[in-house]
C-alpha cells in the first residue's frame, strides 16, 4: 500500500481490520509510488518527486504508527455485565499537525493482536535506505552481486543504529530467482528455454521505463548503447536504475543478454545449477553478511517453488525471515 496516494487513517483501519481477522497475521510492503502515472488517476497535476514522497512516507509512518498505538492493549474490556466496552483512559487522540497531514484521532478500531502490521520495505536509493533504517522489520533488495549486497547490508545495519534500532531487528532479503536441475547443464537448458519465450517488444518497454531509453530498433545482437544513458538525471538516484547501469558497465551485455537477465526477475538475481550449488551460494551469502534471508521468486509455478523450498535450501536461518508474531 502507497503512503502516497493513500491517508494513514484509513490506512491505519484497513490493516486493523486486516490483522483482527487474520490473528495477527497482517504485514504491510510500505511503498512510495514510482509509476508517474498513478497521479492521473488520484487528482494531482503530476506525480510527487522521489525526496517529496519519502518526506511525505516519514510523517505518514509517524502518524499511522501512533493511530496503532492510540489504543493500550488492555483498552478494550467489552464486558456485558457492567456495559463498559473500553476504558476511556487508555485510549488516546493523537492531534498531529504536520506538512502533509493533520490528523486528531484516536483509531476508532481497538488494539489488534499484533499491534501493528510487520513493516516490510525495498528502496534501495539514499532516501529508501534511511526509511528502511528508521522503520523496516524487513527489507526486500535486489542485488547481482555478493559485494553489492554486502554492502547494503553494512550500510543498513550502521544507519539502523543512528536511529537507536538494534540491527539483528531488521532482516535484509535479497531476491533470488534459481533455475534448479539436477546437473548443471539441465539447469542451464532450462534457463534457455525461459529465455527463449521472452518477448522482445515487451522487454524493450521494461528497459526503457528502467533506464530513460528506448532501444526499440537497435540490433539485439549488438551492444548496448551506453552513451544514451543519462547517468546524471533525475533517474539517476533510484535504485534498479543504478542497477541497470552497473550490469552494463561491470558485464558490457548485448541488448538481448540484457533483457534476457531483467525479464522475469526484474534485476534481482539470478542463478543457474543443482540444488547443492544454489544452497552453497545461499550459504556464502548468509555466512558473508549479505543477506538474513532470501526472497524467493520462482521462475515458474509450482515446479521451481516446490524443488527450491524442498531440496535447495539448506539452512533454516538462511531462508527464514524473524519477525515479531
Amino acid at each position: 500500500m502507497s503512503t502516497t496516494y493513500t491517508e494513514p487513517y484509513n490506512l491505519a483501519r484497513l490493516f486493523a481490520s486486516l490483522d483482527h481477522l487474520s490473528k495477527g497475521r497482517a504485514g504491510w510492503n510500505i511503498v512510495t509510488t514510482s509509476a508517474p502515472q498513478a497521479a492521473q488517476n488520484f487528482g494531482l497535476p503530476e506525480h510527487p518527486p522521489h525526496h517529496e514522497r519519502y518526506e511525505r512516507a516519514r510523517e505518514y509512518l509517524d502518524v499511522i504508527s501512533r493511530l496503532w498505538d492510540s489504543w493500550e492493549d488492555d483498552a478494550l474490556v467489552n464486558d456485558p455485565v457492567s456495559g463498559v466496552f473500553a476504558e476511556t483512559s487508555k485510549i488516546h487522540t493523537l492531534d498531529h499537525v504536520g506538512k502533509h497531514f493533520r490528523v486528531r484521532g484516536p483509531l476508532n478500531i481497538s488494539r489488534t493482536p499484533q499491534g501493528r502490521p510487520v513493516y516490510v520495505q525495498a528502496g534501495s536509493s539514499d532516501d529508501g535506505r534511511a526509511f528502511a533504517a528508521r522503520f523496516a522489520e524487513a527489507i526486500f533488495t535486489a542485488h547481482q552481486t555478493l559485494d553489492s549486497a554486502k554492502a547494503f547490508y553494512a550500510d543498513i545495519k550502521r544507519q539502523a543504529r543512528t536511529f537507536d534500532r538494534a540491527p539483528d531487528e531488521i532482516k535484509i532479503l535479497p531476491g533470488i530467482s534459481p533455475f534448479i536441475g539436477s546437473t548443471q547443464a539441465e539447469a542451464d537448458r532450462l534457463q534457455d528455454e525461459f529465455n527463449e519465450l521472452i518477448q522482445p517488444e515487451y522487454s524493450l518497454t521494461q528497459l526503457r521505463q528502467m533506464i530513460g531509453v528506448d532501444l526499440t530498433g537497435y540490433d539485439l545482437d549488438g551492444p548496448v548503447p551506453r552513451h544514451l544513458i543519462d547517468t546524471a538525471s533525475a533517474r539517476g538516484v533510484a535504485s534498479r536504475f543504478k542497477l541497470v547501469v552497473d550490469i552494463v558497465d561491470r558485464e558490457t551485455p548485448t541488448i538481448r543478454q540484457l533483457v534476457q537477465r531483467l525479464a522475469g526477475a526484474r534485476g534481482h538475481w539470478v542463478i543457474a545449477g543443482t540444488p547443492e550449488k544454489i544452497a552453497d551460494n545461499i550459504q556464502t551469502w548468509f555466512e558473508s553478511g549479505a543477506a538474513d534471508g532470501f526472497n524467493v521468486m520462482p521462475p515458474s509455478l509450482p515446479a521451481t517453488s516446490t524443488t527450491c523450498c524442498v531440496s535447495s535450501f539448506r539452512t533454516c536461518l538462511a531462508t527464514t525471515c524473524s519477525t515479531r508474531s
